[in-house]
């Protein structure tokens, strides 16, 4: 027979193992569900690049090892897509950050009619990217647009002529677009963090001296780093992976010099029907976003330790 103190001493195990998994009960359903939507697709999608997956051809499907990866680092078509990706991101990130902040600090501001300035502001962030570049090809189109004309009329364009058309322009029409699109994030979030400074340090910054661009290099600014990090970081790898209004504008061309590492894998996958091809380019791209994450999270870190 077993004996009352074994006994319950084997409740007491089982009460505490009852215990120690009812949270992991709780969160059963969104874990399964996390695990059907990201990581089931995430390990097919990385499983693809080790296989020959052609949609045409019927014997497809073997395992290939590297051979997508070789065949990649022979792929100068890859290289200029990643140089257009540096350009499109780098550009796109810069111009949406230096806008968003001016509007942000305009807005922190009070002033009559500030509600319905932020509406207006915030509003391309309601129109579908789809819309939104199609609406700028036909502002770039000299035909029904009127752009290359008051390009003209200043003098930046030679000829009222699509800048979508030029292999030398054509990168600048979805970078315009994608800027108008996505000033509002960050307009917003920083918006968010200039509301949470303390008001009484700029009083007390102007009570001894200090001026407009003082305040805002020892109070504003240092408060703002961490948003800046985090808001600069999703960005970021947002814009490496948005091809919508590229692919909208300009289809990659012309002659490929608008075609990013996003959209050129939209195009083995899509049009080449290549998705093994089309999952080695994703799997180097997602390395690349993944490397260029921890070095800002490091960043932010850091910041907030010296804080």
């Amino acid at each position: 027979m077993t004996s009352p103190a074994r006994a319950d001493d084997r409740r007491s195990l089982t009460k505490r193992m009852a215990d120690a998994s009812e949270p992991y009960l709780y969160s059963a359903p969104a874990l399964v569900l996390i695990i059907a939507v990201m990581l089931v697709p995430l390990v097919l999608g990385i499983s693809y690049a080790f296989r020959d997956i052609q949609l045409l051809n019927p014997f497809s499907g073997g395992f290939i090892g590297l051979d997508h990866f070789r065949a990649l680092g022979r792929d100068q078509d890859f290289y200029r897509a990643l140089k257009n990706t540096l350009w499109w991101t780098g550009a796109s990130v810069a111009l949406q950050f230096v806008f968003g902040l001016t509007l942000a600090l305009l807005l922190d501001k009070p002033f009559y009619g500030r509600g319905l300035a932020q509406a207006l502001i915030f509003l391309p962030w309601a129109v579908p990217s789809f819309l939104a570049g199609l609406n700028w090809a036909w502002l770039f189109n000299p035909v029904i647009g009127p752009l290359p004309h008051w390009l003209y009329a200043l003098g930046v364009l030679a000829e009222p002529n699509n800048i979508l058309a030029d292999p030398a322009l054509a990168m600048w029409g979805p970078i315009v677009a994608n800027v108008w699109w996505g000033i509002p994030f960050f307009a917003i979030t920083l918006l968010a963090a200039l509301q949470a400074i303390p008001r009484d340090l700029y009083e007390a910054a102007a009570i001894d001296g200090a001026g407009p661009v003082q305040r805002f290099m020892s109070i504003t600014l240092p408060f703002l780093a961490p948003t800046i990090a985090i808001t600069v970081l999703l960005r970021t790898v947002w814009i490496s992976n948005f091809a919508d209004l590229i692919i909208v504008m300009t289809n990659g061309g012309p002659a490929d010099r608008t075609q990013i590492v996003a959209s050129y894998i939209f195009t083995q996958a899509f049009k080449r029907l290549d998705f093994g091809y089309a999952s080695a380019i994703a799997l180097v791209l997602l390395v690349l976003l993944l490397a260029y994450s921890m070095l800002i999270v490091l960043l932010r870190q850091s910041l907030l330790n010296k804080g």
